[in-house]
């Protein structure tokens, strides 16, 4: 469930609260919970913490030591955390990676991720380099409009898919792609050839508000989210139209919120996301 907004938030707490720390430990409960790089393992004892970055949905923890730069990347996925020791943790069994610090506000941040569909990569310079570059598109909370106009241009097929394919844009899930789409009055099977420029800049300002607004809000906490110390993000109280089957409309057109099926389920209004040029 963590979309770019969550991981955002992750990224900032671990800014203020372990930067740095010393990762004194870290211990693998299972071998497969990394991707690549576990032989590397020993070197990250004793590296100082010296930044933290968000990529699309990931977080990448940067550690310095004897002069080199290493990096820990975490992928949330579907249902991965990162959370502090003084977090309580459900299913503790699912917590697959601690990492113990020294010199921060936190002595330990743990990796649970119950289904496992993301992984932690250990990967020096050139293979985050590697890493990010086969993995993410664009950022849509920094790209500029007008590469973000040329880049809508370039591309066939239908919108949703579109906003939610990581090589091409890099953060948006289900979740936030349906509230994008509800308030630019756009049908997610829009073909995204069809679009013209103005409706191009229509959905750039908007998901550019979404995400933003999400992230002051602290992520929305659907099913299992929750930031490192334990909040929970309330930008739930702000959906539109995610999980609203059947509720009437909030433009109040008279219509109610259908449920539409495809690849992931899609939320819309029948009346204000008509499937036509605009």
């Amino acid at each position: 469930m963590p979309e770019l907004p969550e991981a955002e938030v992750v990224t900032q707490q671990l800014r203020t609260h372990l930067i740095g720390a010393q990762l004194n430990d870290c211990w693998v409960g299972r071998a497969d919970i990394v991707r690549e790089g576990l032989s590397t393992l020993p070197w990250y004892r004793g590296a100082r913490l010296d930044m933290v970055e968000r990529y699309g949905k990931s977080v990448a923890l940067g550690f310095h030591k004897d002069g080199e730069l290493r990096y820990a990347v975490a992928e949330l996925g579907m249902t991965g955390l990162l959370l502090f020791r003084t977090t309580e943790t459900k299913h503790p069994q699912h917590v697959h990676v601690r990492m113990s610090f020294a010199g921060g506000r936190e002595s330990e941040l743990r990796y649970w991720n119950p289904r496992r569909f993301g992984r932690l990569s250990l990967l020096d310079r050139p293979g985050l380099d590697r890493y990010r570059a086969r993995r993410f598109g664009v950022d849509p909370v920094t790209v500029p409009r007008d590469e973000f106009v040329r880049l809508m241009r370039a591309r066939r097929g239908r919108l949703k898919p579109l906003l939610m394919h990581q090589q091409v844009i890099a953060g948006i899930g289900n979740i936030y792609a349906n509230e994008i789409l509800f308030r630019t009055k756009l049908h997610p099977n829009r073909e995204v050839s069809r679009l013209r420029e103005a409706a191009i800049i229509s959905l750039y300002d908007t998901m550019q508000t979404v995400l933003r607004d999400a992230i002051s809000c602290g992520g929305s906490s659907v099913k299992d989210f929750f930031a490192p110390d334990g909040t929970e993000g309330h930008y739930k109280q702000h959906h539109l139209v995610y999980g609203k089957e059947g509720q009437r409309c909030p433009n109040h057109c008279g219509r109610v919120i259908r449920r539409l099926q495809s690849e992931r389920s899609s939320f819309v209004c029948p009346a204000c996301q008509r499937n036509f040029k605009v």
